[in-house]
């Protein structure tokens, strides 16, 4: 089944050959489910290693920035600073725009980019972050340098990527057990990283940087509210978007398995007392 896996996912990316390598990978794509999910991201929830160290005036990349939630925090932020926000989805980066103007920003810029060859002229920017962006990639310590090839000498290179090998919750259904099996699964068939919380601080070191903080922290699902958004947006998750069709591309999982994680996370999502955890791996990088 592995070698198989192995297999498919060569004659995807081989048929994919026109795209990015930073598109090979992303096994979420961008669903409204997912754009949802991501579109509930802020500095406070997602960035919060990063937050003290910002100063008004500061130049900002944001990596893989998604709808623009967090970007549009960090602009905020660094009050009379500059902020870019770069995504490879050209129809995300279009909804980053329309959430900032809806915000009244006008420090804030969004655009297309791939994140192996930034478009960014080097020692451009006083910080480049990137927040769930790494453990997509192929070939994570190759963005790191293009990263470190951006910021200012000094500058910071700030990082938070998702531990999906430690993720925990209950009740214990043995649907999200398939679940987890199927998103690691899917992860290494593809050439990505779906435990980097584990290895970023690794690979900062093998970026080049010479002063590297990891701390971590979690996003916790455990009052009603948080554990019915989160389990409902699985649900639709688990049979439309993207996890879905790599899961039945590559041979991980049957319509049948898809169904059953579906009702999987609505039974969770209804059970009270349902708690779930994903810790993150957090890195401050310098030099």
């Amino acid at each position: 089944m592995a070698t198989e896996s192995v297999i498919r996912a060569t004659k995807i990316s081989d048929s994919r050959n026109e795209r990015s390598l930073m598109q090979h990978a992303y096994a979420h794509g961008h669903h409204a489910s997912v754009v949802n999910s991501h579109a509930d991201r802020t500095a406070a929830n997602s960035a919060a290693h990063l937050v003290p160290l910002i100063q008004e005036g500061m130049s900002i990349l944001d990596v893989g920035c998604g709808p623009g939630t967090i970007t549009a925090d960090l602009a905020q932020l660094t009050g009379s600073g500059r902020v870019v926000g770069v995504d490879y989805s050209e129809a995300v980066i279009v909804q980053a725009r329309e959430r900032a103007a809806a915000r009244g920003l006008t420090n804030v810029s969004f655009e297309t980019g791939d994140a192996y060859a930034l478009a960014a002229a080097g020692d451009s920017f006083d910080i480049v972050t990137a927040h769930q962006v790494l453990h997509h990639l192929q070939r994570p310590v190759d963005a790191l340098r293009e990263f470190r090839r951006v910021v200012r000498p000094r500058g910071i290179v700030a990082l938070r990527e998702v531990d999906y090998g430690a993720v925990f919750w209950y009740p214990l259904l043995p649907a999200l057990d398939n679940w987890l099996r199927i998103m690691l699964a899917t992860g290494d068939a593809l050439g990505a990283q779906f435990s980097a919380g584990r290895r970023v601080g690794t690979w900062a070191r093998e970026a080049g940087f010479s002063d590297v903080t990891v701390t971590g922290s979690q996003w916790t699902y455990a009052n009603e509210e948080r554990v019915r958004w989160w389990g409902e947006g699985w649900a639709e998750r688990a049979l439309a978007s993207s996890f879905a069709t790599q899961a039945l591309e590559l041979g991980l999982a049957t319509q049948s398995d898809l169904m059953e994680i579906s009702e999987a996370w609505l039974e969770w999502s209804r059970t009270p007392g349902a708690f779930m955890q994903l810790p993150h791996g957090e890195v401050i990088a310098r030099g």
